[in-house]
């Protein structure tokens, strides 16, 4: 029987060896379209949450109005994002995701996931199986989870 210390350090042996693997891809990803980490992270955000403002990207980021506009600038010149008028106040401008951005989000998750492929071909069957189960477990676990952290 495997001790609750056990198995938490290695789920973290796990997760240190994912996040640097998945992290790696991602930089080298970023690096190759020239773009920063910064401007990346700003690519996500609006990916994963929709339209917003510069003062969005201001606070989330931690940096001045002035360092978001110019990263955001960057990044409508190269043409992956786009700003709209704002239709709840038509002062201000909300910063879109163009189609030649979520490509290239798209672009950038299958190459931060890629070396997940190679190292399914060097397990065994047997052992993608073991493997899946237990990742499926873990998964559910976290829904659990999460579901009793909204709760209370």
């Amino acid at each position: 029987m495997i001790k609750h210390t056990q198995f938490s350090k290695t789920l973290r042996a796990w997760m240190d060896t994912f996040m640097h693997r998945s992290m790696r891809g991602w930089s080298h990803f970023a690096k190759s379209t020239g773009l920063s980490m910064p401007q990346f992270s700003i690519l996500m955000q609006l990916h994963h949450k929709g339209p917003c403002g510069i003062s969005e990207i201001s606070e989330r980021f931690d940096v001045t109005a002035a360092a978001a506009s110019q990263l955001v600038d960057k990044l409508v010149q190269a043409g992956y994002l786009e700003r709209a008028e704002d239709p709840a106040d038509r002062r201000a401008k909300l910063l879109t995701l163009s189609a030649a951005g979520e490509v290239l989000i798209s672009q950038g998750t299958e190459e931060r996931y890629r070396w997940m492929d190679d190292l399914a071909l060097v397990l065994s069957v047997e052992e993608r199986e073991k493997v899946s189960e237990a990742l499926t477990l873990l998964t559910h676990a976290v829904e659990k989870m999460e579901t009793q952290n909204r709760k209370s």
